[in-house]
């Protein structure tokens, strides 16, 4: 890659993608990513893909030959990953902790998420889906990804948004989706111009 290439490489808007992870019939997620997805479109450092994974499934149990069912399911996602800069995942709070589909997600996956931030956005009841986050944050420092310490989260979040999926009074949530988004630019910037020259190894 020549000087001219690399540095429109490392100039261009970061990839973000968006990964929803509750895949329950009746599920809340979609109206917190509707809502970050339109903070997300104001800015001009990031292009963003969403990632439902109420539309994949891959099992739980992992295999090195996947059969022709799993190698559809990881088409579906795996090029969105590896094309990524940054990652954001939106994840409720299920019995203490993140849903199935997520792990599962990332259990499928290695390379995707070397050298690549991870910013949070979380949902739940009194705890807001914290625990989820904190549980996540333990799994993506394994994949040598670097989790991203301000996080956006909705405690009690059905009653902060009305009938419409428009948030009530989004003043203190769009500070925080500003400067999680901040941080995971600053580092999707710095670790894609660190790629860049040195590629990152395992």
């Amino acid at each position: 890659m020549d000087l001219t290439t690399r540095e429109s490489a490392v100039s261009a808007p970061l990839k973000l993608a968006v990964i929803l992870g509750s895949n329950r019939a009746g599920r809340f997620g979609p109206v917190v990513s509707d809502w970050f997805l339109s903070r997300v479109a104001e800015r001009a450092d990031f292009t963003a893909e969403l990632i439902d994974l109420a539309g994949v499934a891959l099992p739980t149990s992992l295999s090195f030959d996947p059969d022709p069912v799993v190698q559809a399911e990881l088409a579906k996602v795996t090029p969105m990953l590896a094309g990524a800069d940054a990652f954001v995942v939106l994840t409720p709070e299920y019995n203490h902790s993140f849903p199935a589909s997520i792990k599962a997600l990332i259990d499928w996956h290695f390379g995707e998420w070397h050298a690549k931030p991870v910013g949070f956005v979380s949902y739940g009841g009194i705890s807001g889906g914290l625990r989820a986050v904190e549980q996540l944050r333990q799994v993506f420092a394994e994949l040598h990804a670097v989790t991203v310490r301000d996080t956006v989260s909705f405690h009690n979040a059905g009653a902060l948004f009305d009938d419409q999926g428009a948030h009530k009074d989004p003043t203190s949530s769009d500070a925080a989706a500003t400067a999680m988004l901040d941080r995971l630019g600053w580092w999707g910037r710095a670790l894609r111009e660190a790629k860049a020259v040195r590629p990152y190894a395992v």
